[in-house]
């Protein structure tokens, strides 16, 4: 886990989806510990599989006091985004993504992008996404990973800090629970079969 200067990360400034008013980001953990997602694009079909994945353990979270929050880096398909209801906490826009680059999320290349994007990885969880009825588009900033961090209430300390290597990595729920210490009651989706008429669509 590479280490993170929460000072410097927390004075990022980030746009509320819902009031549109610019936050710190360590307002996030100030009066309690969060999860917080990184999402590559709001339109993403795997990032949308991901946040309702992550969403299953938004009530043990609340129970525990944790909360539970999403950001992407443009606004582009955040309305679509929030009407899906694919995040069950509150989400945010880091127009300037510099959260995304103090966090270490890298940028994909012309060359990369491609074979990042067809790797098995997101081909099998863009099966679970469309076997669970999640769609998505090519709209956007394509070149832009994601990953996820866990802070502590007040910034004291960061549980987890996870980047993307590929765009169809994410944490797995357990990973979640146990960082935080919180037993979860939920199971994370099931793999599916992935077979040549699914993966390549």
């Amino acid at each position: 886990m590479a280490k993170i200067d929460l000072a410097k990360v927390g004075k990022n400034l980030l746009k509320s989806a819902d009031s549109g008013e610019k936050v710190e980001l360590q307002s996030l953990w100030q009066d309690q510990p969060v999860v917080v997602f990184f999402l590559r694009r709001f339109g993403c079909q795997v990032c949308r599989w991901m946040a309702s994945e992550i969403s299953k353990l938004e009530p043990d979270l609340r129970a525990n006091g944790v909360s539970l929050v999403g950001v992407g880096p443009e606004e582009l398909g955040l309305q679509e985004f929030k009407e899906g209801g694919f995040l069950k906490g509150s989400i945010y826009v880091d127009e300037e993504k510099n959260c995304y680059k103090d966090l270490g999320f890298k940028r994909y290349t012309a060359l990369n992008v491609l074979p990042a994007a067809l790797g098995k990885k997101v081909r099998e969880i863009s099966s679970k996404a469309g076997a669970a009825g999640i769609q998505g588009n090519f709209k956007g900033d394509l070149m832009q990973s994601g990953g996820l961090i866990i802070v502590t209430k007040g910034g004291e300390k960061v549980l987890l800090h996870f980047i993307q290597d590929s765009p169809g990595d994410f944490v797995p729920l357990d990973d979640i629970s146990t960082a935080l210490g919180i037993s979860a009651t939920v199971k994370a989706g099931q793999k599916p079969v992935c077979n040549d008429d699914v993966c390549t669509r």
